[in-house]
């Protein structure tokens, strides 16, 4: 595996494919401005859009997101595993990320891969999947249509894309892995 040559493409604002604990995802410096916008063109994704990010612990949750109790409680149960919580972004996430909404979707893998090289950029990355937007799920490296300058491949993962839960408005924006344990979470704090 290729972590090192992963790190120094996201140190120079490019773009990499990494695993995680659903699918390939496409990361990029999610601070660097430039590194952003090289993720909607490889993408082909429209700027009105959202992007989520990847974090490898919960300081780094605390550092780019507001996190109430009932956020907390959240975290605590079901992360890290496949689930994108949406929070409010603090002012170090670019509005190119959260398109305007001042929420960021957050990803906390289960995967040590993924954890490994977030954690030793120090920062976070994107969390997009890394496909052409409206493609297949990228569940191997040969589904991973898009531009990247490293990929870091571990085989065939799992497919079943997160669960996205948006803990502002206290609903389920998307049905994915968890879904019915997430579902009993936000029915139990409503």
């Amino acid at each position: 595996m290729d972590i090192d040559r992963a790190l120094q493409v996201l140190m120079h604002d490019g773009l990499i494919v990494y695993p995680t604990d659903t699918l390939y995802g496409l990361g990029a410096d999610a601070l660097s401005d430039e590194a952003i916008i090289k993720i909607f063109e490889a993408k082909g994704r429209e700027y009105h859009k959202p992007i989520s990010i990847a974090v490898s612990d919960s300081d780094m949750i605390g550092a780019v997101a507001g996190v109430d109790e009932i956020a907390q409680a959240f975290i605590d149960e079901f992360l890290p595993g496949p689930v994108t919580i949406i929070l409010p972004a603090r002012n170090i996430i670019s509005p190119r990320l959260t398109a305007g909404t001042k929420k960021i979707g957050i990803r906390y893998p289960n995967h040590e891969v993924a954890l490994e090289i977030i954690s030793c950029f120090d920062s976070p990355i994107t969390a997009t999947s890394a496909n052409l937007s409206g493609g297949p799920d990228p569940v191997c490296l040969e589904l991973c249509n898009v531009p990247y300058d490293c990929a870091v491949n571990v085989g065939a993962l799992p497919g079943i894309p997160s669960t996205v839960v948006d803990l502002v408005e206290m609903e389920i924006v998307r049905a994915g892995a968890e879904i019915e344990s997430v579902a009993a979470f936000l029915a139990k704090w409503s």
